[in-house]
């Protein structure tokens, strides 16, 4: 008896050991306590090997531990870019609102609204076009759009800043982007005869993306709705602008024979 009771306890012991050494194990940081100046230095060399997830534990270590460090500023703007290699949009996002919220006369706001609307535009990315190569158009625009002011806004207060030319073409990327999602639902109310509706948006991109692929789409779109209402001087209109910008169209080349494309 005294045997099988002295089994238990060592038995108990043991279990309580480990238990104790394994929430010891588990509640050793994952970032070693050195001074602030030697960890953002491991913050910069895991940053420059592209170690963003390294990076992002060493730099919320250093935010966390020491808020007015000797680089503080910089340390949460390298947290904010490696959120943002690592995907992590929504955590960038608020990381940048906040500073910016924070710092409304900081001299790095330019990289911040680029930053931002690069931010914007992953987040306007979608799993299956980042697997296969789809291009998913006809997706919801918001955070394309807001990338857009992000980069205008870049651009009309600081047109010196080293960010702007890229800020440039990255809005020419989101007009087309727009664009095309606008002839999209176009589009579809052409297919469920809602011809008024298709003309408005088609004027749409007339109005504000002249400068886009999509303007020939508008013009097709609206040339079959004028038709389809029997709007005949409209309808001439609007073939006669396509003729004279696309004149090798497919709309154009039927127009002798009206037949528009399929829908």
């Amino acid at each position: 008896m005294n045997k099988i009771l002295r089994l238990l306890t060592t038995s108990v012991f043991i279990i309580f050991f480990t238990v104790g050494c394994s929430s010891k194990k588990s509640e050793k940081p994952k970032v070693d306590d050195k001074p602030p100046v030697e960890l953002y230095h491991d913050a910069q060399q895991a940053l420059e090997s592209a170690n963003y997830e390294k990076a992002t534990e060493v730099l919320e270590a250093l935010d966390s531990r020491y808020p007015f460090g000797p680089h503080s500023d910089q340390v949460q703007l390298d947290l904010i870019y490696a959120y943002y290699k690592r995907d992590e949009t929504a955590l960038a996002l608020a990381s940048i609102d906040r500073f910016m919220r924070l710092n409304p006369t900081h001299e790095d706001l330019d990289y911040l609204y680029y930053l931002r609307g690069l931010t914007h535009m992953a987040t306007d990315q979608q799993l299956f076009q980042n697997m296969f190569g789809i291009d998913r158009y006809n997706r919801d625009p918001s955070h394309s759009l807001q990338a857009f002011k992000d980069f205008n806004h870049l651009i009309k207060f600081y047109p010196n800043s080293q960010y702007a030319v890229d800020a440039k073409l990255r809005m020419v990327f989101i007009k087309d982007r727009i664009s095309r999602y606008e002839i999209a639902i176009a589009e579809w109310y052409i297919r469920r005869e809602a011809y008024v509706a298709a003309i408005n948006r088609s004027k749409l991109v007339l109005n504000n993306y002249p400068d886009t692929a999509s303007v020939e789409d508008a013009l097709g779109i609206m040339i079959k709705a004028y038709d389809e209402l029997g709007l005949e001087e409209p309808r001439k209109n609007a073939l006669a602008v396509l003729k004279l910008n696309y004149p090798k169209s497919r709309v154009v080349r039927r127009s002798e024979r009206w037949t528009l494309f399929d829908w």
